[in-house]
This record gives C-alpha cells, structure tokens and sequence, in this order.
C-alpha cells in the first residue's frame, strides 16, 4: 500500500430539515388547530482514530465527504428522522487542520477517539412550535439550517518514543531491524528507506518502545534535495533523537561533516525540534580495526565537540545496541514519571509540540516552494533552448 502522510479534503455536514405547515383536519374535530411537526438535524461528520490504518491514501482518490441532511417535519406533529452522522476513519497519529483558518482541530492520538469535524445544521420548526393564545393558527413555520462546509488537511505523524536521524545508509533500517521485529528495506545503495518504518523494540517484560526510522537526509534537503525533510515531520511526537552516522564511509567522506549536515538541516526545518535530547550513535565500529577503533571513534567525538550521550555499536552484528536500547528504555521512564509527578512539565511538553508542529509545517511549505521554483526553472531552460526556427525535412519513404 502507497504511504500518504498528507491528504486535502471537503467534509459537508447534512442540512436540518424544515419544518412543517399542516393543520388537523378530521371530519369530527372542528378546528384541529396545527400539527406540523419539526424538521430532523442534518448528520454532522466525525473523523475516527482506527489502529488498523497507517496511511491517508484512500482520501486521494475521494476528497469531499458529505453527511446526510435531515428529512422535513411531516403533519400529526411528526418529526423528520435525522440525518446519520458520516463517521471518517483516519490513522492514529492524525492532526486535523483547517484550511481556510489554519487552525489546528484536534489530534487523534488515541485508537477509537473521535473529533467532530463539521456540524450538522440544526432543525426547522413546524407551525405548531407557533402557537399561542392569540395564535391559535400560526402559518409559520422555519427552515433548517446549513451544516458547516470545511477544507480540511489532515496530517499523519506516527507515533514513537526514538526517533532516528542520518544519511543514507548510515545504517538506521539495519538498526531498527536488529533492535525489533521490523523489517525494513535494507541495501547498499542510499536511499533504501523511501517511507517511515516502526519498530516495537522490547527490553524486557512489560518493558517496550516504539522507535521510527525515517528516509536519510543529504544536504540541502530543505530546498528539496533528495527526498527532502518532510519525513522529519515525524519525528515531532517523539520524545528522544538518536543520530546515527557511519564511521568507516566506503566513499572516504567525514563522518564529523555528515553529523554536521543533519544538525544543520534539523535546524532549517525546527529549531525546536533540533534542540530535542540527542544521542550520538557512531554505527558499523565493525569496520575499523579492533585496537584503532577507541581512539578513531574518541577523535569523532572530540572534533565534534559532543557534549551528549555517546554509544558505539554494531547494527549488523549487534555489538553495542543492547546497553543503548536499555539506556534508552531508562530515560523514557524518567522523563514520564517526571512528567506524571510535575504538570507543569507536561504542560511545557505539550507546548514544545505545538511548536515543532507550526515549524514543520512552515519548513515543509518552503521546501514544496524550493521544489517549485526549481521545476520552474527547469521548464524555463527547456523553453529557452528550444529553437523554432529549425528546418524540419522528411524523408522520402
């Protein structure tokens, strides 16, 4: 299945049904007085958090969602029925934004939870709402009203605690494939990785996390070079980074340059998020020599300036990632008992989010703008070079 992790839609809540004009009319009961009964609502439409989706692909192909309208009050005081409530399934991980208003909606982030999306409009009154003692047989009747019209964009995040930064083939999908039961794509060309993976990685009993691993970044990857930085978008929720970089590149390229590279387009797309808790993993130590490889992965870490956690491991033979995925599982368990004994921290945490979500979206807007700009110049060169004025012969057959 295509991963889409971006989708534009239409979503139309039903219209209330009118009310009714009717009078009693029976061969014995002189002056019945009116009995035109309400309109029903119009269905208003949910968008529902469903575990068994992870990705946005089927709002590609059918954009506008229209809930039923409520049916018109009918005589003998009966009530149109109501229209039913459109109810949309969407992936957990799910942030609902308004279109028009840039507003934020809501975020599903938990499997079952719903949000209402558009209201759907309310009932018309029949005539017998309307009477009264100096009424006693009132023609008037109202309509229903309107259900909300939304453009709405929904974006996908997924959900993990570690998230996994590097360039291509640094090694990320070979880790999260020797930490859980992932099964990413794994080759020896960049670019292996072209969508998110998940992998449940657990420690011990009772004992887990989800760690994501994300296409590798080049650089300028903010002006829309290789894949660009949209994925870094999901990397929003997570709570921990663990930069990956390849200690023995095949092509001779400094790994102390690559780490700076990702740093920096981190920070082109949020600075919020580049301030994140971020761990250095220097991967495939299997590469260099047994008695050189201290002093080579100490002089990484010394031309870096690397004042954070530093781990060594192997992802292909596994060397290494035992003791880092236990560190790992410690500092979640700080960080959330700190966050359940202190609201305030939650509340900061919660903020920071909010944050690194309107950065994202700002620096994903300017790379498709980059992109365009470049397509355009592009098809400018094209145009430019195409010269009109050559002779065209055809040959005799």
């Amino acid at each position: 299945m295509k991963f889409v992790d971006e989708a534009t839609i239409i979503v139309e809540a039903g219209n209330g049904g009118n009310g009714c004009l009717s009078f009693r009319r029976e061969k014995y009961v002189p002056r019945g007085g009116p009995d035109g009964g309400d309109g029903g609502d119009g269905g208003s439409v949910y968008l529902e958090a469903e575990d068994s989706l992870n990705t946005l692909v089927d709002y590609q192909f059918q954009r506008k969602h229209k809930a039923p309208g409520g049916e018109q009050g009918s005589g003998r005081n009966c009530t149109g029925t109501k229209g039913e409530d459109l109810v949309l399934p969407v992936p957990v991980g799910t942030t609902v934004v308004d279109v028009d208003t840039h507003e934020v909606l809501g975020d599903l982030t938990r499997i079952g939870q719903r949000l209402k999306v558009a209201q759907g409009g309310f009932h018309g009154l029949g005539n017998t709402r309307f009477k009264s003692s100096i009424n006693r047989a009132p023609r008037q009747t109202s309509k229903g009203s309107e259900g909300e019209l939304r453009n709405l964009r929904l974006e996908l995040k997924v959900l993990a605690d570690v998230g996994l930064l590097g360039m291509p083939n640094a090694g990320k999908s070979t880790f999260i494939r020797s930490v859980s039961a992932a099964t990413p794509k794994v080759a020896d060309y960049p670019f292996t990785t072209l969508v998110p993976n998940l992998g449940v990685v657990s420690v011990q009993m009772h004992q887990s996390f989800v760690i994501a691993d994300i296409p590798g970044l080049i650089e300028g990857a903010a002006e829309g070079a290789g894949l660009g930085i949209r994925f870094l978008k999901h990397l929003v929720r997570t709570r921990l980074l663990l930069h990956l970089v390849d200690v023995a590149p095949y092509d001779g390229s400094s790994p102390t340059h690559a780490v700076n590279v990702i740093a920096h387009e981190l920070e082109k797309f949020s600075e919020t998020l580049a301030s994140r808790e971020r761990w250095l993993v220097l991967n495939k130590v299997d590469m260099v020599p047994e008695e050189d490889r201290e002093a080579h992965c100490q002089a990484i870490v010394e031309e870096l300036g690397w004042q954070g956690p530093v781990f060594s491991i192997s992802a292909l033979s596994g060397e290494g990632t035992k003791p880092l995925t236990q560190a790992v599982m410690r500092w979640i368990e700080e960080r959330a008992e700190e966050e359940a004994e202190n609201p305030e921290v939650a509340e900061q945490e919660a903020a920071r989010r909010q944050r690194m979500d309107e950065e994202a979206r700002v620096g994903i807007e300017e790379e498709k703008q980059a992109r365009r700009a470049a397509r355009e110049e592009v098809d400018d060169d094209v145009d430019d070079d195409d010269d009109h004025d050559v002779e065209v012969v055809y040959a005799p057959e």
